[in-house]
């Protein structure tokens, strides 16, 4: 249980999207993969390295919160891909670029988990110590060619730029973080790196990501029956958790943040094993901005809530997976409308 803990503020930063017909005249996608995925553009970033994107966002949520650098005592900073540099620390820049103290400053790589994993490592470390009072989580990344390409690297997920960020306080807030569960099955953390020895790494072996390549390997060894029977177990054991938690049921989810796959892959993951409907999900909105690696949680919390999708005294829960695998749902209640909030619909103004 959270419950003494409050989302202060929370922002993201996107760049403008491309819309999936000039993807197909470019030749980024074919007609087969953009109905698939269902998607309408993707947000696709100009000169923004994944750090800066961050960083920005971090500014925007620290600046809705009304939190100086004296307000932040822990930084961590998630992400997918590569952040710009090697043997850099991504989380130190943001913490320079948008906090300007010297507390903690720690990066968190567990890929399109990762803003949760943080979540859930910022909690923990603001509950361990009585004068602790906030904590910083942003994501960052820019999912760009040569060594990735955003609709072929992962078929059935676009991947998109951007960054996010939120701001966990101890002491107040527009919502409250009613419960928080990971799960973990390590079983099949093979299936992103399927087929490939370990060894040292080599661009000439695989110049572009290509994870359905490592997922087919993988599949073809360990079974694709078993595999989809633990995936499913998996995100059923932290969604129930999570609101087990929280002491709500399922129907009392006025909004989802879920992870922005592609549809087919949300319909098989969220829609059709727990009866979500589409339109109470972040999907309408999401299908226009892509996968942000590890910032869809917040992202979609930030639309939630600032679109007026989810007012005071309503819940919402959170959604991530990532490779590892690892699931993890949060369900947070609305308190009130912050002030960058558009009014519900419907609602007095």
């Amino acid at each position: 249980m959270t419950g003494g803990l409050y989302i202060a503020g929370c922002a993201s930063w996107l760049p403008p999207a491309v819309p999936t017909e000039r993807a197909m005249e470019v030749g980024e996608c074919d007609q087969a993969l953009a109905a698939a995925t269902g998607m309408l553009a993707v947000a696709v970033a100009g000169k923004e390295t994944g750090p800066e994107m961050a960083a920005l966002a971090a500014r925007t949520a620290m600046t809705r919160a009304g939190a100086g650098p004296g307000d932040i005592d822990l930084v961590l900073h998630a992400s997918l891909y590569f952040q710009g540099h090697h043997l850099w620390s991504p989380a130190s820049y943001v913490q320079r670029a948008a906090v300007g103290n010297t507390c903690p400053a720690m990066e968190v790589r567990q890929v399109s988990n990762g803003a949760m994993a943080a979540l859930e490592l910022a909690a923990a470390y603001l509950e361990a110590g009585p004068r602790r009072t906030g904590a910083l989580v942003t994501t960052g990344d820019r999912m760009s060619p040569p060594g990735f390409d955003r609709w072929r690297s992962d078929p059935g997920t676009v991947y998109a730029d951007g960054g996010t960020a939120v701001v966990l306080s101890r002491a107040a807030g527009f919502a409250r973080l009613r419960s928080l569960v990971t799960v973990s099955d390590p079983s099949l953390e093979g299936m992103h790196r399927g087929g490939d020895a370990f060894g040292v790494p080599s661009p000439d072996e695989q110049p572009i990501v290509d994870l359905d390549l490592h997922k087919r390997a993988y599949l073809s060894e360990a079974g694709r029956t078993v595999t989809a029977a633990r995936v499913r177990a998996g995100q059923r054991s932290a969604l129930t958790g999570a609101l087990d938690a929280a002491g709500v049921a399922l129907g009392d989810i006025r909004g989802f943040a879920l992870p922005h796959m592609g549809l087919r892959r949300l319909r098989a993951g969220f829609l059709g094993p727990f009866g979500i409907d589409p339109g109470l999900t972040t999907w309408p909105w999401s299908r226009s901005v892509g996968h942000l690696g590890a910032g869809d949680p917040i992202a979609g919390l930030d639309h939630l809530v600032g679109a007026g999708r989810v007012g005071p005294g309503e819940l919402c829960l959170l959604a991530g997976v990532g490779a590892g695998f690892s699931w993890s749902c949060a369900v947070v209640e609305v308190l009130h409308r912050p002030s960058w909030a558009v009014p519900a619909r419907g609602a007095a103004t």
